[in-house]
C-alpha cells in the first residue's frame, strides 16, 4: 500500500515535457541533475537505521489531511506585509488552527514571527542550518545548481528525521519527483494527490514579478529587481501554478500578491477582516 503511494506522488513521466522544456530554456544540465540526485540518495543512505521514508512519507500525508485551510508562503515581496496584517488583523494564534508549509527562504521570516510550520520545502539557497531546527517536515530538493548545497547541509540532512528527498530527474526509491520547478509551484505539485476537494489553499508571499523578495537569499538585506533569469523562473513557475490547479479540486487562493490574474481569487489586505477563514 504504501508503495503504491509513493507511485501516486511520482510525476516524472507526466511532467516530462515540462521538464524536458526548461533544460532546454534554460540551458540546465541534464546530467548535473542526475549527479545531484545520486548525491542527496548518497546522503540519505547515511540517516540512522530507525529512519523510515515510506513511515515519513505517509505521515506526511496524514498531517496534510488534518487541517484546513492549508496556508503556502513563498518569499516574495509581499510576505511580511500580508503575514503582519493578518497577525494584526487576527491574532498571532491564528496560524496555530492552519497548516503552514514554507517555501524555502520564507521559513525565516515565519521563524522570526514565531509562526509554526509544518513542512518547508526547500532547495537549501534560502534557508540557513537553523532553519533545521524549526519545522515538522523538511522536504529537500535536489538539482543540479544546488549540488554544493547538499554537501554543506549534510549532517542537518542526515541528522532530521521527518526528511523527504525530491529530485528533477527520474525518482529512485529514495527521492521522488512530483513535478515543478520553483520551491513554491512545487508544494503545490507534491500536494496534488493529498489533498481533498474541501481543503482550500492559500498562497502568500507568492509574487511572480519582477521584484525578488529579501527572504528568497539570506545575503539579501531587502527586496531586490531580479535578474532575466530569476524573472523567467518565476513566469514559468506561475504558468506552472495554472497548469497544476487544473488538475486539484481544491480552490487556491492569492493572498495580497503583486501578481494580479483573472486565473485566481485574489484576496486583498482591507478585505482580510471579512473572511473567517483567513
Amino acid at each position: 500500500m504504501l508503495l503504491d503511494f509513493r507511485k501516486q506522488i511520482n510525476y516524472y513521466v507526466e511532467f516530462k515535457d515540462w521538464y524536458d522544456k526548461i533544460i532546454k530554456d534554460f540551458k540546465f544540465n541534464y546530467e548535473k541533475d542526475n549527479d545531484a540526485k545520486d548525491i542527496l540518495s548518497n546522503i540519505i543512505k547515511m540517516k540512522s537505521k530507525d529512519w523510515d521514508f515510506l513511515g515519513v512519507l505517509f505521515s506526511f500525508c496524514n498531517t496534510i489531511k488534518k487541517k484546513s485551510p492549508i496556508y503556502i508562503f513563498g518569499s516574495g515581496p509581499s510576505l511580511e506585509d500580508t503575514i503582519n496584517h493578518i497577525i494584526d488583523k487576527k491574532g498571532i494564534t491564528f496560524f496555530s488552527r492552519s497548516l503552514n508549509l514554507a517555501a524555502d527562504g520564507a521559513s525565516r521570516y515565519l521563524k522570526m514571527r514565531h509562526i509554526p510550520i509544518d513542512g518547508i520545502f526547500t532547495d537549501l539557497d534560502g534557508i540557513t542550518k537553523n532553519e533545521f531546527d524549526y519545522p515538522s517536515y523538511m522536504i529537500v530538493h535536489a538539482h543540479g545548481d544546488n549540488i554544493n548545497k547538499l554537501l554543506a547541509f549534510k549532517e542537518e540532512i542526515i541528522k532530521f528525521n521527518n526528511l523527504i528527498g525530491t529530485t528533477q530527474a527520474k525518482p529512485n526509491n529514495l527521492l521522488l519527483n512530483p513535478g515543478g520547478f520553483t520551491d513554491g509551484d512545487r508544494i503545490l505539485f507534491f500536494l496534488r494527490s493529498m489533498l481533498s476537494p474541501t481543503q482550500k489553499l492559500f498562497l502568500i508571499g507568492m509574487d511572480f514579478e519582477s521584484i525578488v523578495g529579501k527572504y528568497s537569499k539570506p545575503h539579501l538585506q531587502g527586496n531586490v529587481l531580479g535578474n532575466s533569469t530569476k524573472i523567467k523562473k518565476l513566469t514559468y513557475a506561475f504558468d506552472l501554478l495554472k497548469w497544476i490547479s487544473t488538475k486539484i479540486e481544491s480552490e487556491i487562493i492569492l493572498i495580497n500578491s503583486k501578481t494580479k490574474s483573472n486565473f485566481f481569487r485574489n484576496i486583498r489586505l482591507e478585505r482580510i477582516k471579512d473572511y473567517d477563514f483567513i
